[in-house]
């Protein structure tokens, strides 16, 4: 496992058609989009992805399509958690079969598993891959939050190499950081991205990557070459965007910008809706004064 895990990974929107199939040649031309922009990996079948609402066979095509775009150009991390360990090992061989670079397994949700189950799902789930593995921590979604105890527990695990928190909490990832080795804590809120790399942290898998790659991406960038004054005017450039989030119901805001960028990525899956004009109006007049 020499992957590096670091910089911005943007959680892929899936397009679909008008008759909700995936999109197969829009996939493609996003994937493109998204590496010519500078990204340093590419995550389908994230929660921005819509993984929650398609097929074993739909994301087996995803993955495969995504694999062919990106042909080897940046490393491809697929998303194979759900809400049963069986359903998600058998993500997790499916997409490793395939040839993706590393997983990340979101937590079940809906239900509420103890941190000891918790250990044991993704114990699990490891054991049935070689690939690195991030967790992905969205309590607010989810309905379940991986304890710091447990993340420094499953650190232990060979092949358990990271996390994206989307808790929000500064707090739990510089804890994360300073009790882990080797470790790789991602930030999962696109306004803390400059927080979480001031404590340590590698890198990002924010969603409005998948609208203003290149502004993110260059949050990561000059922070790494020690220009924290130009990263900092970056990421605050970033905030109304993902503060834009609350004009609709997630995650419309994503294909929504794309759309206004000219890149149609089809609609979320109902129950979904577009956006209504009047928060389009807004959604495009906050991206034309990001990208002025």
């Amino acid at each position: 496992m020499n992957l590096q895990i670091r910089g911005i990974i943007p959680p892929m929107v899936t397009p679909f058609d008008g008759d909700e199939r995936v999109d197969e040649k829009a996939l493609k031309k996003m994937t493109d989009y998204l590496i010519k922009s500078g990204v340093h990996g590419v995550f389908p079948l994230g929660s921005t992805g819509e993984g929650y609402a398609v097929n074993f066979e739909q994301k087996k095509k995803i993955i495969e399509t995504v694999l062919e775009a990106t042909d080897k150009r940046v490393p491809v991390y697929a998303g194979t958690g759900a809400i049963t360990t069986k359903e998600s090992v058998e993500l997790t061989v499916m997409a490793t079969e395939l040839g993706v670079d590393a997983l990340s397994v979101i937590t079940p949700y809906f239900i509420t598993p103890n941190q000891e189950e918790l250990y044991e799902h993704y114990k699990e789930i490891a054991s049935h891959t070689h690939l690195p593995i991030i967790l992905y921590n969205n309590p607010d979604r989810t309905g379940v939050d991986l304890g710091i105890d447990l993340i420094v527990r499953l650190s232990n695990i060979d092949n358990i190499v990271g996390i994206k928190d989307s808790s929000g909490d500064m707090t739990k990832a510089a804890e994360i950081i300073r009790q882990t080795n080797n470790f790789s804590v991602l930030a999962g809120r696109d306004t803390l991205i400059y927080g979480f790399l001031s404590y340590g942290a590698k890198g990002s898998v924010p969603a409005t990557a998948n609208i203003v790659p290149k502004l993110v991406v260059s949050i990561y960038e000059l922070f790494q070459k020690g220009d924290l004054e130009g990263s900092l005017k970056a990421q605050f450039r970033l905030a109304p965007l993902r503060m834009a989030f609350s004009l609709g119901s997630f995650p419309s805001i994503m294909k929504e910008g794309l759309k206004l960028k000219g890149i149609d990525v089809g609609n979320t899956l109902r129950p979904i809706k577009p956006l209504t004009a009047e928060a389009r109006e807004k959604l495009k007049k906050i991206i034309l004064e990001i990208e002025a």
